[in-house]
């Protein structure tokens, strides 16, 4: 359960005093600072947590969901990466949206975390994923006055797929460093991230995965310093925050290996031919576009999906790589409130 720590609630306090002029967040006449931490749920109290149960073709499951805060306007749902991570890497939004009254929300997706786990790959599937959000929608009862979405990296894959199909259900669409073709992805991995190696660092890894031999200690000592490092989230690994060690030390093999492909250069798995470049233009909705300039997802790529869609914007961060919302924290944070709330009213 996340607590609200008493220096946390001091800090929002203060500024909700002192701060009477913005528009949307706690200052605002209409959401004061009760409203927004007030659980208004029915019956016993469980800190925002919403237990969904979905319907597949395969019965009955349940997916765990947690919401921090109340806002009518801005209800923000988060779809995490991996594909098979969890939501706990999003943690860092606690330091940022609830002092803004942003109301998000965390979700653990089938297989993952807190949810069920069915352990069978014919449960990791795009098209059934799309419906396990609508699902989590219904039950959230959320809406086009006030639904917001976020995916980030494989979450943004299935944010946009979802976006496809149900737009009409959505407020806002944010894709956060996922570029929309894996074709043009692998491209970029190869052209481009590959040739920044040292060479002969490269061969090692290059014959590991032509041998797919995986589970050699070998790969991963070789990837962390030469391409997590660089690429993924930009610190000393041993430097990493603890909830992205925690999300990705929980991270479904089975669900990451089958949707991506045990190689850490490009798609391989169910997503390799994914590819919705020419239908963006559907999207109607406000859509964010966040890239980064050392990201796995060239910077390029993501300011032009903001060119494609109706109404797009882009957000750079300068300092960023796949995990900006960490290592270009404020560029992101910020460039991620200024949208909700510029798309709020």
């Amino acid at each position: 359960m996340i607590l609200f720590r008493n220096a946390f609630l001091i800090m929002i306090t203060a500024f909700f005093l002192t701060s009477c002029h913005k528009e949307n967040g706690l200052e605002n006449k209409n959401l004061d600072l009760n409203t927004y931490l007030k659980d208004n749920s029915e019956g016993i109290k469980t800190g925002g947590i919403q237990i969904v149960q979905i319907n597949t073709p395969k019965g009955k499951f349940n997916v765990w969901t947690k919401r921090i805060g109340n806002n009518p306007k801005i209800k923000l749902l988060l779809l995490n990466g991996g594909p098979g991570a969890t939501h706990e890497y999003f943690e860092c939004m606690e330091s940022f949206l609830p002092s803004e009254g942003i109301e998000f929300i965390y979700y653990d997706q089938l297989g993952t975390g807190n949810s069920d786990n069915p352990n069978d790959p014919a449960f990791w599937d795009l098209d059934r994923y799309v419906e396990e959000v609508e699902q989590v929608r219904q039950a959230l009862k959320l809406d086009k006055d006030n639904f917001y979405l976020l995916g980030h990296s494989w979450g943004g894959i299935l944010a946009s797929q979802y976006a496809l199909k149900y737009q009409q259900h959505l407020k806002g669409l944010i894709i956060s460093n996922m570029m929309m073709s894996a074709i043009a992805y692998d491209k970029y991995a190869d052209d481009v991230l590959a040739k920044q190696m040292d060479p002969k660092v490269l061969a090692k890894i290059r014959e590991i995965e032509k041998n797919k031999d995986f589970e050699n200690p070998e790969y991963m000592k070789l990837l962390l310093p030469n391409f997590y490092s660089k690429h993924i989230l930009r610190l000393d690994p041993n430097l990493w925050p603890e909830p992205v060690n925690r999300s990705f030390g929980k991270i479904n093999q089975s669900l990451y290996v089958t949707m991506q492909g045990p190689s850490e250069f490009g798609l391989s798995g169910k997503l390799e031919k994914w590819d919705i470049t020419k239908e963006l233009p559907k999207l109607t909705i406000p859509v964010l576009s966040i890239g980064a300039k050392y990201d796995t997802m060239d910077p390029e790529h993501m300011k032009w999906i903001a060119s494609q869609v109706k109404n797009g914007t882009y957000l750079y961060c300068e300092k960023g790589s796949h995990m900006s919302m960490y290592d270009d924290q404020e560029t992101y944070m910020n460039g991620l409130i200024k949208f909700l709330k510029d798309t709020s009213n």
